[in-house]
């Protein structure tokens, strides 16, 4: 079954795509009022440059949950590696010749 917050981010991301763009210009006139909206309601905002998307606004909240999101995802990777065997033991030395050559 699908986690609730994936599931939130599905959602969230699929009709707010569209509904939550400005364009470069409108935040250059408006300022950050244009976003504020957005932020209250916890929705990231699309920022349009020559009609493309090109920038995510978002909260500082919700950007440090995504870094801790990607550091989660980081420790599963690490502790797979370790349970499989995928690691290599060595000093510095012969990691830096390993990475280097």
């Amino acid at each position: 079954m699908m986690s609730r917050t994936l599931y939130n981010t599905i959602v969230s991301t699929y009709f707010n795509t569209m509904n939550n763009s400005i364009t470069a210009n409108d935040l250059k006139t408006k300022g950050i009022s244009i976003v504020s909206p957005f932020a209250e309601k916890g929705l990231e905002t699309f920022i349009k440059v020559r009609g493309v998307d090109k920038y995510v606004v978002i909260t500082v909240d919700e950007f440090n949950r995504l870094r801790e999101c990607e550091l989660t995802a980081a420790l599963v990777e690490s502790e797979q590696d370790l349970e499989n065997g995928n690691f290599q033991k060595g000093s510095v030395e012969e990691h830096m010749e390993r990475i280097l050559n």
